[in-house]
């Protein structure tokens, strides 16, 4: 009778507590995982983040599909607070700059927003702007306005400022990848252009107004061939002349990219043409409704100077030939190089199945990053550059360069398992 009752027991442990014990072993072990992702992707120190892509690498768990699905799933959104944030902060480079936020009161951590990033003109503040836009938009965005000195939205650390801005609310609220645009008025819409054009792929549309662009900088308009436009400049304009805008325009024409252009004739009683009517309000913030981002086009344009060389989207330059160099201050070098806008360039597209024919100019070598979205693994892929064959065979997707490449662009709709180097071999003379 004891032998039986055991062999009872044996056997209701084995087909029942045993099994929950092992399914609840695999959940813990499934949100270890998870945990661990979180925490590389978040890691500021290197050496940690690094300990961390060890620890993940040896998990048995750690397949791509379960890594892709934790990065894609997100994380868990704990409480931050809602309304007028007029005076949060964020650091670049060890300096502390304003932030100023607002969040919908309808803010669900569970449902994604879209971001839209202000900037200001000279001699007004983030908050400022922040007043002003807050009363312009739905429910269903998030209002972020940073605060730079003067303006000065053209320089390298303004730059790092806005990039930073999106990092950090991106850490703390639900934001949708696909909706984050770009915005600034006067010296805001420089940097809207600049910034905009260097980091397109981020975004899901620029709107700059009452701005510009100097000549040696209309090139990288061709960086916009996937992100939606919509520019804004009064015709009776006295600090930035319309013609700055008009032609933006043109140059957009030539490159058979659309774009929204409104031009107004109305004048404010102390800005004269230079400000951004609230007539134009109701079609702009259509205009945000209507956008999406593509995350992965199959045909991207890259033109880059020597001191942006970040990837952008599924491609980066990783050395060029002797090109223009911009200095911190961006657009305050004038030799002879930028003058004659000697730039890197690339056109990537996917032509066919497992086919990617690249044309470059003043590129040595470069990167395309790869998922099962844009190619067959299973199959050969084809690379073709500047009509010459440079790559032929199978890639291996890897753990290891999905975690690498997630951590440094945080973008859930972008996941590169494969990182393809290519070297531009010269034509013989």
């Amino acid at each position: 009778m004891i032998v039986v009752r055991w062999m009872i027991i044996l056997s209701a442990f084995l087909t029942g507590s045993g099994a929950f014990s092992f399914a609840e072993s695999s959940a813990q072990s499934a949100g270890s995982l998870a945990s661990l992702v979180h925490q590389f992707l978040d890691a500021g120190d290197s050496d940690e983040a690094e300990r961390l892509l060890q620890g993940i690498l040896s998990d048995e768990q750690a397949s791509i599909e379960a890594v892709s699905h934790i990065i894609r799933g997100g994380r868990t959104y704990q409480y931050q607070p809602i309304g007028m944030l007029p005076s949060e902060q964020i650091v670049v480079r060890g300096q502390i700059h304003p932030l100023s936020l607002f969040v919908p009161a309808s803010y669900e951590a569970a449902k994604s927003y879209a971001l839209i990033v202000c900037l200001h003109g000279y001699g007004f503040t983030g908050e400022e702007y922040l007043e002003r836009w807050r009363t312009r938009l739905a429910e269903d965005y998030l209002l972020a306005c940073p605060t730079y000195p003067s303006g000065a939205w053209f320089t390298r650390r303004a730059e790092e400022v806005v990039l930073e801005t999106i990092r950090e609310v991106r850490r703390r609220y639900h934001l949708d990848p696909d909706r984050i645009f770009l915005t600034g008025m006067s010296n805001g819409g420089i940097g809207a252009w600049l910034i905009g054009m260097h980091h397109a792929p981020l975004f899901a549309g620029l709107a700059p107004m009452a701005s510009g662009l100097d000549n040696v900088l209309m090139p990288f308009l061709a960086n916009l061939r996937n992100t939606p436009i919509y520019l804004i400049h009064g015709a009776k304009d006295q600090v930035m002349p319309v013609d700055l805008s008009r032609s933006i325009a043109k140059e957009l024409d030539t490159l058979g990219y659309p774009y929204v252009y409104r031009e107004h004739q109305r004048e404010h009683p102390i800005a004269g043409g230079h400000y951004f009517p609230k007539e134009e309000l109701p079609a702009l913030v259509a205009w945000f409704n209507r956008q999406r981002r593509e995350p992965l086009p199959t045909s991207v344009t890259l033109v880059r100077d020597a001191s942006h060389f970040q990837p952008f989207n599924w491609v980066r330059l990783d050395s060029t030939d002797s090109i223009a160099a911009f200095s911190e201050d961006l657009v305050d070098k004038r030799d002879e190089q930028i003058k004659r806008r000697v730039y890197a360039r690339l056109d990537a597209s996917i032509t066919g199945s497992n086919r990617i024919e690249v044309r470059a100019e003043h590129v040595r070598r470069y990167s395309l990053f790869l998922n099962e979205q844009l190619i067959d693994f299973s199959k050969p892929l084809t690379v073709l550059t500047n009509g010459r064959l440079s790559f032929e065979g199978t890639v291996t997707p890897s753990v290891e360069t999905l975690l690498r490449q997630a951590r440094l662009r945080p973008d859930p709709e972008r996941l590169f398992s494969v990182h393809l180097t290519i070297t531009i071999d010269k034509p013989a003379l």
